[in-house]
C-alpha cells in the first residue's frame, strides 16, 4: 500500500506530513522547500478488539492509547507540482513519476486561498482554491495521455498486423501504473470505444486516460489551513463543485501543536479526537495556552478534530478499502513472549482465510487445514471472507 501527499508548492504537503509522521522536515512559507519525495511512517486507528476480550495489548508495531490501536503505514511526501508539470515544468515529469506507484491520493489544498497557482504566499481569500482541484485533474490527466500515446501509432499498427488483444495490449503498455485488463475494459465500456483504437480521436483518448486516472488513482482532498479566518467559504464551495471527492476540513499546524505537546506530556491528546486534556499547565507559557485554546475552539470543537487522522483513515480504508485483521487464539491471545494480541494486519476487502495465512507466513499458508473465528469460536475454510476487526486463528498441518 502507497499513499502520496501532493499538490502545488506551499499548500502544507510538507506540514501535513510531519503531521502524520512527525519527521524531521523542512517546512518554509516558499516554494520548492521539498525537492525530492520523502517518507515517513504514519499511523491509521481502529478501534481495539482487546476492550472485547477485556484485555490491554500490547502491539509490536504501532501502540494502543484508551483501545484505540494505530497501525503503521507508510506515507510519502511528493514535491510540489506546478502547472504543466506533465511537460516537465518545474522537474513536474520527474516528481509524476514519484506518484506512478501510488495507491491513492490525498490532494493538499490551501483552502484559506492564500497561496497561489506557483506556490507563492498572497493574502488570504485571494486565490480561489477551486482551481487547484482542476489543475492536479489536469496534469494527471494529461500525463497519463502522454504514457497512453506513447508509441501509439506502432501499438496500432501492431493490433492491426498480429491481432492482438486490445486490452492485454494496454494492460502491458500502461502497467507502471497499476492498469489492469479489468480496468480497462469497465473505462472503454463506459466511453463506448467500440470501434477499433485507430479510430479513436484526441477526445477519445483523453477521456480514456481519465477514466485510467480515477480508477488508479483515487484522490481524498484534504482542506489545509482550515483554522484560516474565512476559509469554510472556500470549503462549502469545494465540497459543493467535487461531490465525487470526499473533502475534509484540516489544520495540519494544529495537528503538530497538539502531537509534540503531547510527546512533551504537557496535555493528553489521543490523534483523530474533538479535544485534549493538559496534564501540566504550569509547565505551558502564555503564549502555549492560547495557542491551545485557540486549536480546540476554532478547529477541534468546529470540525471535531484537526482532520488529519481522518484524512488517512479515509484514504486506507473508504478509498482503498483495507479491512485489519488481527491473529490470536481461542485460548491463548498472547505470543511466546506474553504479548497480548501483538499483531494486527491491513488486508485488502475480500481477503480469505487462506490470504490470511499466507500473510502470516507462507509456511503457515502452505500447510492451512482450517481457519477459527475467535470472537464466536466456529471453524472456517480457506475461502472464508474476512470481515474489519476479525480475529482469526489459523490451523496448521504442521
Amino acid at each position: 500500500m502507497i499513499i502520496s501527499v501532493c499538490g502545488k508548492p506551499s499548500t502544507g504537503k510538507s506540514t501535513f506530513f510531519k503531521a502524520a509522521t512527525l519527521a524531521e522536515v523542512e517546512i518554509a512559507p516558499h516554494p520548492f522547500t521539498t525537492i525530492k519525495s520523502q517518507e515517513g511512517i504514519a499511523f491509521v486507528k481502529i478501534p481495539c478488539v482487546d476492550k472485547e476480550f477485556n484485555k490491554q495489548c500490547n502491539p509490536r508495531y504501532g501502540y494502543c492509547v484508551d483501545h484505540q490501536r494505530f497501525l503503521p503505514i507508510k506515507l510519502y511526501d511528493i514535491p510540489g507540482l506546478i502547472e504543466d508539470a506533465h511537460l516537465g515544468e518545474g522537474l513536474g515529469l520527474e516528481f509524476l513519476n514519484d506518484i506512478r506507484e501510488a495507491d491513492v491520493l490525498i490532494h493538499i489544498i490551501d483552502i484559506s486561498g492564500s497561496t497561489d497557482e506557483k506556490g507563492n504566499s498572497v493574502p488570504a481569500l485571494s486565490h480561489d482554491p477551486l482551481k487547484d482541484v482542476r489543475f492536479l485533474e489536469r496534469e494527471l490527466d494529461y500525463w497519463y495521455l502522454s504514457i497512453l500515446k506513447k508509441g501509439w501509432d506502432r501499438f496500432v499498427k501492431a493490433l492491426r498486423v498480429d491481432n492482438l488483444n486490445i486490452k492485454q495490449s494496454l494492460e502491458k503498455q500502461l502497467s507502471g501504473l497499476k492498469v489492469t485488463e479489468e480496468i480497462i475494459e469497465t473505462a472503454v465500456k463506459k466511453l463506448k470505444l467500440l470501434h477499433h483504437p485507430s479510430e479513436w480521436n484526441d477526445n477519445d483518448l483523453i477521456n480514456l486516460a481519465r477514466e485510467l486516472r480515477k480508477a488508479t488513482k483515487p484522490i481524498v482532498i484534504a482542506a489545509n489551513k482550515i483554522d484560516v479566518a474565512g476559509s469554510e467559504m472556500y470549503f462549502e464551495k469545494l465540497k459543493e463543485e467535487f461531490q465525487d471527492y470526499k473533502v475534509i476540513p484540516c489544520s495540519a499546524d494544529s495537528e503538530i501543536a497538539l502531537r509534540e505537546a503531547s510527546k512533551h506530556k504537557l496535555i493528553s491528546y489521543i490523534p483523530g479526537v474533538d479535544n485534549f486534556t493538559i496534564i501540566n499547565e504550569s509547565k505551558l507559557s502564555r503564549e502555549q495556552l492560547n495557542a491551545l485554546n485557540y486549536i480546540k475552539n476554532n478547529v477541534l470543537k468546529k470540525y471535531n478534530s484537526t482532520g488529519v487522522q481522518d484524512v488517512l483513515n479515509y484514504a486506507v480504508f473508504d478509498l482503498l478499502k483495507y479491512i485489519a485483521i488481527f491473529p490470536g487464539g481461542v485460548n491463548k491471545l498472547q505470543d511466546s513472549e506474553g504479548r497480548v494480541l501483538p499483531d494486527c494486519f491491513l488486508m485488502p476487502e475480500k481477503s480469505t482465510a487462506l490470504d490470511f495465512a499466507f500473510k502470516i507466513h507462507t509456511d503457515i499458508g502452505n500447510n492451512f487445514v482450517k481457519a477459527i473465528n475467535v470472537k464466536t469460536k466456529q471453524a472456517v475454510g480457506k475461502d472464508h471472507l474476512l470481515k474489519n476487526l476479525d480475529v482469526i486463528e489459523i490451523k496448521t498441518s504442521k
